[in-house]
């Protein structure tokens, strides 16, 4: 059975801070491999200021091209919508049987997490690694056996929405995201308004 993370997001775009928590992820925890499942709109969200689902994808892509542990995934493009997290890891169980998924959540997550379709099932049958977010209260479920909370991860506080501001506003994104990243966003004037 493969070790296989579950890094689920909007990666609206994804950024540094992202790929510095999978990395440490697949450093510290015994995957082998680290999934990013770029999610799709959720229609209880505003569109306006999310980039179509391929061009996260695509982003996310070029990101991670040249990293053999980390993968782009799109399967919940295909999934019905609005998609939930247990619906999506029966898939993959049910697509790939020879491999352990466990899923990779913030802090922030963890605390809302009682509220997700079926969480009771999820916590059950999956490992779940938590990464610290900064000033995130604590939550009962970090006592959980199969939770498992990353103390020691680096912690940037960068984020997507911090990036498209800057892009609205002229401002340079060097450093917050990779350069090809900068480059794919800047050829097809992604996140401008």
């Amino acid at each position: 059975m493969k070790k296989t993370g579950l890094f689920f997001g909007s990666f609206n775009p994804i950024h540094i801070g992202h790929l510095i928590i999978a990395q440490h992820l697949l450093d510290n925890t015994g995957m082998e491999e680290l999934w990013f499942v770029v999610s799709p709109h959720n229609p209880l969200k505003k569109k306006s200021t999310l980039a179509p689902d391929y061009d996260r994808l695509h982003l996310v892509q070029i990101a991670i091209e040249d990293h053999p542990g980390m993968r782009a995934s799109n399967i919940e493009f295909g999934l019905p919508q609005p998609s939930y997290t247990i619906d999506t890891l029966a898939h993959l169980s049910e697509q790939y049987p020879n491999r352990r998924f466990s899923l990779i959540m913030g802090g922030d997550n963890l605390l809302s997490f009682p509220k997700w379709k079926n969480y009771e099932k999820l916590l059950s049958d999956y490992s779940i690694y938590v990464y610290k977010r900064p000033y995130t209260a604590h939550s009962p479920l970090e006592e959980h056996p199969n939770v498992t909370i990353l103390e020691d991860t680096p912690s940037l506080d960068i984020s997507s929405s911090l990036i498209r501001k800057k892009i609205q506003s002229g401002q340079s994104i060097r450093y917050l995201v990779l350069p090809q990243v900068q480059e794919a966003i800047e050829l097809g004037r992604m996140y401008l308004k």
